[in-house]
């Protein structure tokens, strides 16, 4: 796989370091270890690898305010809190998502199945690029948050509250799924001009032998 742009190291927004994407970019380095997530959820199995840190994300929160921007605009940074999709009845915290030892993103802790995930190195829900929200679809005992995350439709609505006290609502664009061995990296981990959210999840058959289901479910999402 092809890498994308060289990280900024110098980002203005609190994304410093590596991981940091460089806005516009086709496929942010970022991206490419956000892949390595996604195959690597396999729903809290034998086999799962790794656990969620506990570090506070990176970003400053802005101060608590009315939200006077018009439909679609970008929000400043601020770390979610809470994803709430009615439709599937979701209400779910947040933990933040970050790179493991081995220099893959580790999923969220296998043992919550009430738990969504936010790679914290990218961009925030409702601030301009492309977010990455993971949560698994069950785990060795029971169903997890995105058991029923394949029910979403274009034109579904889910929210995300924010740390500064405001909500941002995303509507669906599409849904997709793809084989693991087959993900595309460019489309569903690209840098957007306008908010968009990805909302990933395992899908497919489960694997025995490799301990992992076959295929992803992205859920392909923007601010309005």
């Amino acid at each position: 796989m092809a890498a994308g742009p060289t990280p900024n190291p110098d980002g203005p927004d609190g994304r410093n370091g590596p991981g940091s994407p460089r806005r516009g970019g086709t496929l942010p380095v970022w991206g490419i270890a956000v892949l390595l997530l996604a195959v690597a959820l396999v729903a809290g199995r034998p086999g799962g690898s790794g656990t969620t840190g506990t570090s506070p994300p990176v970003g400053t929160d802005a101060a608590p305010s009315a939200d006077p921007r018009r439909s679609g605009a970008a929000l400043p940074r601020s770390a979610p809190t809470r994803l709430l999709i009615p439709k599937i009845a979701v209400d779910a915290p947040f933990t933040v998502l970050t790179m493991g030892s081995t220099g893959e993103l580790d999923p969220p802790p296998a043992d919550n199945t009430n738990l969504v995930g936010w790679y914290s190195a990218g961009a925030a829900p409702g601030e301009e690029g492309t977010a990455i929200i993971a949560g698994h679809v069950d785990t060795t005992t029971a169903a997890a948050v995105f058991a029923r995350l394949d029910r979403l439709e274009r034109g579904d609505r889910f929210t995300v509250s924010r740390a500064d006290g405001t909500d941002a609502t995303f509507v669906v664009d599409d849904t997709d799924t793809f084989a693991k061995d087959d993900f595309p990296s460019d489309r569903v981990y690209a840098d957007t001009r306008r908010p968009e959210v990805r909302l990933i999840t395992c899908a497919g058959d489960y694997d025995h032998d490799a301990k992992d289901y076959t295929e992803n479910l992205v859920v392909f999402a923007h601010l309005v």
